[in-house]
């Protein structure tokens, strides 16, 4: 079984596109991701390509600090920060902020050979910690067209009270963007505070209510409610 490294030794700037080595054989990629969701909007997405002994998340394992970043407000700044000791090639932020429902955006890049597989993350808003990702996806060698559809994922790293809040990690509560605050309800007394499930795993999805001003939840139960696949990915390679 071969161990895969987490994140922090696989990226080092990913705010642009990492240099090529004139020495590597390259592929350029257009990667479009689509919202397929009714309410819930993106934050800004990390498109990555790097080698296969390496990941941004593993599913049934703890999150990283800085995937918990991520989850919980949105940051990208660990995870495009942090280690160097593989030269990863990567897009950040490629539709300049939220990408909200039915909106599409793409990432072009061109990548080493030695980078073969594709992930992409980014916070699903409104959740505590959820996340839409596609972990370790080999990136196909022949030219053409291919579709992936993405979950969406629960960091485990806070609790789903599915309450207003300010996004740090580590604190109750979900962020709540301008564009999303007509939608998003308050005085809610919270779903849960117990964490059930500590590690990355699929999200068991929003519950809300119908009270905007009270009840169990500050979600939409008609809005913000979805089910998976919660993104369309549509890979070129030329």
């Amino acid at each position: 079984m071969t161990t895969r490294s987490p994140i922090a030794k696989i990226l080092g700037a990913a705010s642009i596109v990492a240099a090529v080595s004139s020495n590597a054989l390259a592929a350029d990629l257009e990667v479009t991701i689509q919202n397929l969701t009714q309410g819930m909007a993106f934050t800004p997405l990390l498109v990555v390509a790097h080698t296969p002994d390496a990941s941004l998340f593993e599913v049934g394992e703890m999150a990283s600090p800085e995937i918990q970043a991520m989850a919980e407000g949105g940051g990208l700044d660990g995870l495009a920060t942090i280690g160097s000791s593989i030269s990863a090639d990567a897009v950040a932020n490629p539709a300049g902020g939220l990408l909200m429902p039915t909106a599409s955006t793409t990432a072009t890049f061109t990548t080493q050979d030695t980078n073969s597989v594709l992930s992409i993350v980014a916070m699903i808003l409104p959740t505590n910690d959820g996340f839409v990702g596609l972990d370790n996806w080999a990136i196909p060698t022949e030219a053409g067209t291919y579709t992936v559809y993405l979950n969406a994922y629960d960091a485990g790293t806070e609790a789903n009270d599915e309450l207003r809040g300010g996004g740090a990690p580590g604190v109750p509560g979900m962020p709540v963007p301008p564009p999303l605050a007509p939608n998003i309800g308050e005085g809610g007394s919270g779903l849960t505070s117990s964490i059930t499930n500590d590690t990355v795993h699929i999200h068991p999805g929003n519950i809300g209510d119908s009270d905007p001003t009270g009840g169990v939840s500050d979600v939409s139960n008609q809005i913000h409610r979805w089910l998976n696949p919660v993104a369309k990915v549509t890979v070129t390679v030329n």
